[in-house]
């Protein structure tokens, strides 16, 4: 019997990449992106995004260090100067006081700040607090609370303002942060409610509850990541609201009181004069229209960049 004789090719092996050969997946080595990614991909091409947080940066460095564009004293004032135009040295003239505007001006950006940005903080964890563990838990603690908020909601702002602070005699900050968040907290609760029923409802949820994890482990990892995102959101809009509320209280006289220099207690002090002096009411409340228009605009960007559906 004879032996077939087997002939192999003896010509160049296959280049790599050609057929029959493995290709790896392009995407294989590609990390996967996550909301906030992409959210923060999308903010640093927003414009809106861009000029509004530099304007809110440099409201903070003046509310942090006003000496460095404004060395004068806000309290230290001349009557000879009551109600003078610009001058070399202050551009915005004086108030009724003799005050320099500029500098009160810039002084007043420390006491907005703070008022919005603590309230702010207060109603978010407030309010986030109460809604997700309403939405998550619901029964008669969800129907409670959501009476309980109802309740806040029929409280005119100013009005509350009046009866409220107007028994308070403190002159710091603190009272009203206390009243806005009091009042604040039952927006900031019906949207983390919401957020939190719709998570609890996806299945990566209720496969861990399946798996056996508890509520806290469920709350803090599967649930709260997923619903924080509409809380932030409404509670930066909020903050620019909590300013101009601020400067509203103040005005009327029931907000923060001198010694404190505020933007609102500037307005207040301008408005009789407005015909007269009308420079000490315009830069006050421009710093206020300023401020209160870049929290705003942050809010909207955060908005349209953390909304799935505008995607």
């Amino acid at each position: 019997m004879s032996e077939e004789t087997i002939e192999r090719p003896t010509g160049p092996a296959p280049a790599p990449g050609g057929p029959g050969t493995a290709v790896p997946c392009p995407s294989a080595n590609v990390p996967a992106r996550s909301l906030w990614s992409d959210a923060w991909r999308d903010l640093r091409r927003n414009p809106v995004f861009l000029v509004s947080g530099l304007l809110i940066l440099f409201l903070v460095f003046i509310a942090l260090w006003p000496q460095a564009i404004a060395s004068g004293n806000p309290l230290q004032c001349d009557l000879s100067k009551s109600q003078a135009g610009s001058a070399p040295g202050h551009p915005f003239g004086y108030d009724t006081q003799g005050c320099d505007v500029y500098t009160r001006t810039v002084h007043g950006a420390r006491a907005s700040l703070v008022v919005g940005l603590c309230a702010t903080a207060g109603a978010a964890l407030l309010g986030g607090l109460l809604g997700g563990l309403g939405g998550y838990f619901g029964r008669w603690g969800d129907a409670l609370l959501s009476r309980t908020a109802d309740i806040f909601f029929g409280i005119p702002v100013v009005l509350g303002g009046l009866v409220l602070l107007s028994v308070v005699t403190s002159s710091t900050v603190w009272p009203v942060v206390g009243f806005i968040v009091l009042l604040g907290w039952p927006q900031v609760s019906r949207i983390a409610r919401g957020a939190v029923i719709t998570a609890k409802e996806n299945d990566y949820v209720q496969a861990a509850r399946a798996l056996g994890a508890s509520h806290t482990r469920l709350l803090l990892r599967h649930v709260a990541p997923n619903a924080v995102a509409p809380v932030i959101v409404v509670a930066t809009i909020a903050l620019g609201t909590y300013i101009a509320l601020e400067a509203t209280l103040s005005y009327l006289g029931v907000g923060l009181r001198p010694p404190t220099v505020s933007w609102g207690i500037d307005i207040s002090n301008a408005a009789p004069q407005i015909r007269n002096a009308p420079h000490m009411l315009l830069w006050p409340a421009g710093a206020l229209s300023v401020t209160v228009l870049a929290f705003i605009m942050l809010g909207d960007a955060v908005r349209d960049a953390l909304d799935p559906k505008l995607r």
